[in-house]
C-alpha cells in the first residue's frame, strides 16, 4: 500500500530513524500521558510513541492516508489497534477544549502535543493552539528551520518578528537540533528543525484579551521598517508610545516582549 505524497497537504514524510528516535527521546512520554500527534502521516513517529504510551490520539486530514496509518501501526504491534485514535479532521477545526474535557483523568492533568507540522499551515497551526494553551503542557514540532529560527529569535535580530513576540509571550521556546532534507521523503528544499514549547510564562496573566494583543503586535510589524509612531498611528497616540517608556521613533523589531506587554496594558 504505497502511498505518495500529497502537495496539497504538504506532505513530506519523516523516514530516518535516528531522528525519529531523538524526536521522540527529546518528548519522554509517559505511559499515562494525554498525548496528539498533529499529522502522523504514514505513522514513523506514531508507532514509537505507541510503544511507550497507554493510547495515542492522532488528528489527520488525509483520509486516503489513514487505512495506511493504521495498518503501519497494527503490522509493529498488533496490541496498537486498540491504543490508537484517529481523528479525521482539519487541526485547525480541532476542539482541544471539548477533547481535554472529555478525557477520564483528572482535570489538571494537561495535553501533550507533537507534530510535524505542514510548512504551508505552521503559523496558522501555531496560533490556533495558543488559544488552547492554558491546557497544554508542551509541544514538540517539526518545522521548517526558518520558522523556528523567527519563533526563538530575540530582539534586534533580522528573524525577530510578529510570530517571535507571539509565541514568546505565551511559551518557553527552545530550538532543540536541526534536522536535513535527506531525511525525509521526499525530501523538502529547506531544512527543518525541531521546537519546543511550554505555554506558561511571567507574561500569560498580564495578556486579558488575546485577540486584542494579537492585533497590537500585527500592527506593530505590518510595516517593518517605519517607525511606531507610524505603524501604530491608528492604533494608539504617540503620547501612549511614550507612556508605555518607548519612543515613537522606535521600530517594532526593537521592542522585546515586555516592552510589548507594557504598550499593551497601556494601551487598555
Amino acid at each position: 500500500m504505497q502511498h505518495y505524497a500529497k502537495k496539497r497537504f504538504g506532505q513530506n514524510f519523516l523516514v530516518d530513524k535516528s531522528i525519529i528516535n531523538l524526536i521522540v527521546d527529546s518528548i519522554q512520554p509517559q505511559s499515562d500521558d494525554i498525548m496528539i500527534e498533529i499529522g502522523p502521516g504514514l505513522g514513523a513517529i506514531t508507532n514509537l510513541l505507541l510503544s511507550r504510551l497507554d493510547k495515542l490520539n492522532v488528528i489527520e486530514l488525509d483520509r486516503d492516508i489513514i487505512p495506511k496509518l493504521i495498518r503501519n501501526c497494527t503490522i509493529s504491534d498488533p496490541q496498537n489497534k486498540n491504543k490508537l485514535i484517529v481523528n479525521e479532521n482539519d487541526v485547525l477545526k480541532f476542539d482541544f477544549p471539548t477533547f481535554h474535557s472529555q478525557q477520564q483523568t483528572s482535570s489538571e492533568k494537561k495535553l501533550r502535543i507533537v507534530g510535524n507540522l505542514p510548512y504551508n499551515i505552521s503559523t496558522p497551526v501555531l496560533f490556533y493552539l495558543l488559544r488552547s494553551r492554558h491546557l497544554i503542557q508542551d509541544m514538540h514540532f517539526m518545522l521548517q528551520k526558518e520558522v523556528v529560527d523567527r519563533i526563538v529569535s530575540e530582539p534586534g535580530n533580522k528573524h525577530y518578528g510578529r510570530l517571535s513576540v507571539m509565541i514568546q509571550t505565551f511559551c518557553a521556546t527552545q530550538s532543540l537540533f536541526d534536522v536535513p532534507p535527506y531525511a525525509f521523503e521526499p525530501a523538502p528544499k529547506v531544512n527543518s528543525a525541531v521546537l519546543q514549547l511550554r505555554p506558561g510564562t511571567r507574561f500569560e496573566e498580564q495578556v486579558k484579551d488575546f485577540s486584542q494583543y494579537e492585533k497590537l503586535v500585527r500592527q506593530a510589524f505590518s510595516q517593518r521598517r517605519k517607525t511606531l509612531k507610524n505603524t501604530l498611528k491608528n492604533f494608539c497616540t504617540v503620547e501612549q508610545i511614550e507612556q508605555a517608556g518607548l519612543l515613537p521613533s522606535q521600530r517594532a523589531e526593537e521592542l522585546s516582549v515586555n516592552e510589548y506587554i507594557n504598550l499593551y496594558k497601556t494601551i487598555g
